[in-house]
């Protein structure tokens, strides 16, 4: 691969963030994320499958470690008991591209099973599908096409999910006021940890 063709790669991945969706879906994502974590003390628990579950994971640690405690729920697990670490207070954020895992399908209906009033938040290409129509809150990603030249491994799609979480992650920082003292206390290692604590100074 030449450095044209590695220019043309950054550049279809940089268009498709700027062409993310604007909407006001992301006030209201953080603003429920801020009610059922921060007033009423449930937690924000991630959920995807594939590509998207590793994301989901990412976002998950870095909620927790900037102040808003989350959890990662493997949807698959969820239907062997790992469905218990749910309460009832608590937010779904599920990624699902196509709008249709049928996984997260079942772990939403799962969920609503055990807590009917169970809010969540759908990061998605498809507007259209019926996890996307139920959400409290749909963010789009825009449905770029995928940077692989077969059109088929999540490339470009799990870069919008990754970006959208960053944009709740900070959001939320933001509307919480968590500061650098905050951020100190859950960093006790690492060169992040020694560089927030020289910052509380």
């Amino acid at each position: 691969m030449n450095k044209e063709t590695i220019r043309l790669l950054l550049q279809q991945e940089s268009e498709a963030i700027l062409n993310i969706p604007v909407t006001d879906a992301f006030e209201k994502a953080i603003a429920l994320i801020v009610k059922q974590v921060h007033q009423n003390k449930g937690k924000v628990v991630t959920s995807g499958m594939g590509k998207a579950g590793q994301i989901a994971m990412n976002i998950a640690t870095t909620f927790s470690s900037t102040g808003t405690p989350s959890v990662f729920l493997h949807a698959s697990e969820a239907q062997h008991g790992d469905l218990g670490l749910l309460q009832e207070n608590d937010l779904l954020l599920l990624l699902s591209n196509s709008g249709r895992t049928r996984e997260i399908i079942e772990l939403v209906d799962l969920a609503h099973n055990l807590y009917p009033t169970l809010t969540y938040i759908l990061i998605t290409a498809n507007p259209d599908s019926d996890l996307a129509k139920n959400a409290q809150a749909t963010l789009l990603t825009g449905n770029p096409p995928e940077v692989c030249p077969l059109g088929l491994s999540p490339t470009t799609s799990t870069t919008m999910m990754t970006v959208i979480g960053d944009v709740l992650v900070v959001g939320t920082m933001k509307a919480i006021g968590f500061s650098v003292e905050d951020y100190a206390k859950r960093h006790h290692g690492g060169y992040l940890g020694e560089k927030s604590r020289a910052l509380s100074k």
